[in-house]
């Protein structure tokens, strides 16, 4: 009898066959996958290309280091009932150009539910201000959650910040210390950048809104990745920093999903000021002196925290000015300014 064999050795499949690091033997590989020897060898070449680092001692392959691949069964098990009872949906993927722009090509969810995507690797993550996010392969975590909202108005721009404090939230129970936030978006250990927070907003029709919030963090960082990070003028730590043991991937992607559908539902209800205080307890700027960027001129002065909108407080020449988020930069006094910042 015949057998069909696949066209070619599908990336993911051959992935988790290696995710634990040991020696596989190429036959035992190719048979596991129903693949011929010349298949395997072209998936194996495939998966370098895209970054991923396999060793090839012998007849065999493994990866050079270990990593704990998503799993969407695993990420829902490790949810709080409440949270599986939102999702509308939830997509683990290989790959993806940017999973926010994955959910801003879908209808937004039904009202009251989430839909999820994350995705091993990123082809064209997205920043803020449009500049790319770097998310090494096994040693980041990029994850958005689409929501909507019933009028476009709750999709106040201070839904960064209160997206900061459901992250915060996160790494704390997953066991970070230490975790502080800039404004307007950005999650901080040590003064270094761990992650950022992008979130985007297509206006629907009836004035609902589709609000997609993107998520990307620092997990784990080799230093060739830190070395190519920082060359584009940002200093980056990873959560591992922040942590005395090693954070599951699964068990902090579902801690990301509670906390923001928690916060979901009262940033929806209340707004940013039922989060204002938390956010002030974790600024990591509140009385330093910083400077805003992208203002028609530099505007220096001592960061105030902010008010119940979400806006920044800065006292400048003892005169307390408001700024709210937008194409607007902040950064601390002696703080590298990143290309395109200003």
């Amino acid at each position: 009898m015949a057998v069909s064999l696949p066209d070619r050795v599908a990336p993911g499949a051959l992935l988790g066959l290696l995710a634990d690091g040991e020696l596989r033997f190429g036959a035992s590989l190719a048979q596991a996958l129903g693949a011929t020897p010349r298949q395997l060898i072209e998936g194996v070449e495939r998966l370098r290309a895209l970054g991923i680092e396999i060793d090839a001692p012998g007849d065999g392959y493994r990866l050079a280091r270990a990593v704990e691949l998503l799993d969407a069964a695993r990420l829902r098990a490790a949810l709080r009932p409440e949270s599986r009872r939102k999702l509308n949906s939830l997509d683990v993927l290989f790959e993806v150009d940017s999973t926010n722009t994955r959910l801003l090509g879908l209808p937004p969810p039904p009202v009251s539910f989430a839909d999820v995507a994350m995705s091993e690797l990123q082809h064209a993550g997205r920043g803020r201000r449009g500049r790319q996010w770097l998310s090494p392969f096994g040693g980041s975590l990029a994850m958005s959650l689409g929501w909507a909202f019933r009028d476009a108005v709750s999709a106040h721009p201070s839904l960064s910040l209160a997206v900061g404090v459901a992250v915060a939230r996160a790494l704390e129970r997953e066991g970070a210390r230490d975790i502080r936030l800039k404004w307007p978006n950005d999650i901080w250990f040590e003064d270094r950048k761990v992650g950022g927070v992008l979130v985007e907003v297509k206006t629907e029709p009836g004035g609902a809104a589709h609000a997609v919030i993107g998520v990307g963090l620092n997990l784990a960082l080799p230093a060739s990745a830190r070395r190519e990070i920082e060359a584009g003028g940002v200093r980056v730590a990873a959560v591992a920093d922040a942590c005395a043991q090693e954070v599951s991937r699964n068990r902090l992607a579902a801690a990301m999903i509670d906390e923001l559908l928690s916060m979901l539902g009262d940033f929806e209800r209340r707004g940013f000021a039922v989060f204002r205080d938390e956010w002030q307890a974790l600024d990591a700027l509140e009385g330093r002196a910083v400077q805003i960027l992208s203002t028609p001129e530099p505007v220096t002065g001592t960061s105030c925290g902010v008010d119940s909108d979400g806006a920044l407080l800065l006292d400048s020449g003892g005169r307390l000015q408001k700024f709210v988020s937008g194409d607007l930069s902040l950064r601390a006094i002696g703080e590298p300014i990143a290309p395109g910042a200003a």
